[in-house]
């Protein structure tokens, strides 16, 4: 019999990708211990007019691999890297979504932004055409949900379909409600993560929000953590984690990559498109996903960091690691993947997969980017470090003062 309640345990099962660095599980994760970068010059739109000229591009994905043609016609790309993504986490799990489990099968996704591209296209149209000229097929792409509805559509699930727009946290709190209801029995398996995407719009609505490099001038790039910082650079992507209730794997044989065991949630007050500068919010999120677990600061070997290279961010995020790990000899070691992905916002499914990873290879991957560290906090520099992690925080900071952390740790003996 299957339990339900808030005692019930939520393992990673799953992972599913499309990310600059490339898709799927093993491709990504080779690139990123290596050290590779997906940041280029963008090549999908021009960037002469703007301040920035980098960006992690999406380049080597195949929708039609992942969907079937019938379903991709009326898709967005958006949705199209969110439905492979989601195809790729099923199968890794060994799950087959069947007549008999569908209902209880379901995803929670992040989102920071949509497809805004889509979005300014279909108001440029409705504003010089009318509303008869909008193509009936976009207008449902529109909309924050297109994503995760396109997947439920495309793989045959029922269960719980949820997205959340939560700024720069989208993606680690969709993982956080969905880890909530499998632990209350809502459902036995969740896909969750989150996912964004350039566009020209975008691009430049983050270079007037001054949030891209090279703010005030040096060389553009992505530099998470380091003394030469100058603001972030943007990317685009999904990724995926299938959650599934512990007992429900044990059931049907699955390996697990690891449990969730904790998550916290906090925010400070702040302009909505300023990143904080006070550790305190976020030091309330790291402390409460601790005291969820049971775990104390000293039991952490590992934080998938969400340092972008951008000043405050950074600095704020190290302040708050110094003051919960001051005294602990050695600390967890420390690493962020943006400067390989760029800042991709809902980059929280990304960020979660290569924190499971993480556990089960005993490999921390470096923080592509980072020479000149500003402080002395044990970053990953240069190469990968072997080292068993059993437990790990996943750190998530945004714009407008919010903040999500979770914990992940090695499968526990029943």
């Amino acid at each position: 019999m299957r339990r339900c309640g808030l005692d019930r345990r939520v393992s990673v099962t799953g992972i599913g990708m499309v990310t600059p660095l490339g898709s799927g599980r093993e491709r990504f994760w080779d690139a990123l211990c290596r050290g590779e970068t997906g940041i280029r010059e963008i090549g999908s739109f021009p960037t002469g007019g703007f301040g920035s000229h980098l960006g992690a591009e999406i380049r080597d994905f195949q929708p039609r691999d992942f969907i079937s043609l019938k379903n991709l016609r009326k898709m967005d790309r958006l949705s199209a890297m969110t439905t492979a993504s989601v195809r790729m986490a099923l199968e890794d799990a060994g799950i087959v979504v069947t007549e008999a489990n569908r209902d209880r099968i379901g995803i929670v996704m992040g989102t920071a932004f949509g497809n805004t591209e889509l979005k300014v296209q279909s108001a440029g149209i409705l504003f010089t055409e009318g509303p008869g000229r909008i193509s009936p097929i976009h207008v449902p792409n529109t909309v924050m949900n297109a994503p995760a509805g396109h997947a439920s559509i495309e793989l045959g699930f029922r269960g719980v379909n949820t997205t959340v727009n939560h700024q720069a946290v989208s993606a680690e709190t969709a993982i956080a409600y969905a880890a909530m209801e499998i632990r209350r029995g809502a459902a036995d398996v969740i896909l969750a993560g989150g996912a964004d995407m350039l566009s020209p719009f975008f691009y430049e609505a983050l270079g007037h929000f001054r949030c891209l490099s090279p703010l005030e001038g040096g060389a553009e790039g992505a530099r998470p953590f380091d003394i030469t910082r100058n603001g972030a650079v943007v990317g685009e992507g999904c990724g995926l984690i299938c959650l599934e209730a512990e007992d429900f794997a044990r059931e049907r044989g699955a390996a697990s990559y690891c449990e969730i065991s904790g998550w916290g949630l906090s925010s400070s007050a702040l302009p909505s498109t300023e990143w904080p500068d006070d550790p305190g919010g976020f030091t309330m999120a790291l402390e409460r996903a601790l005291r969820m677990a049971g775990v104390k600061p000293s039991g952490i070997d590992c934080i998938q960091a969400a340092g972008n290279g951008g000043h405050r961010l950074d600095a704020a995020e190290a302040a708050a690691y110094e003051r919960l790990f001051s005294g602990i000899d050695g600390g967890p070691l420390i690493t962020s993947l943006k400067g390989a992905t760029g800042e991709i916002f809902a980059s929280g499914g990304i960020r979660a997969a290569a924190l499971a990873l993480s556990i089960r290879e005993g490999i921390v991957p470096p923080v592509t980017g980072l020479t000149a560290p500003l402080t002395s906090l044990p970053f990953v520099i240069g190469k990968a470090r072997r080292r068993p992690v059993r437990k790990g925080l996943l750190s998530g900071i945004s714009f407008g003062g919010t903040y999500a952390c979770l914990l992940f740790e090695t499968r526990k003996t029943l």
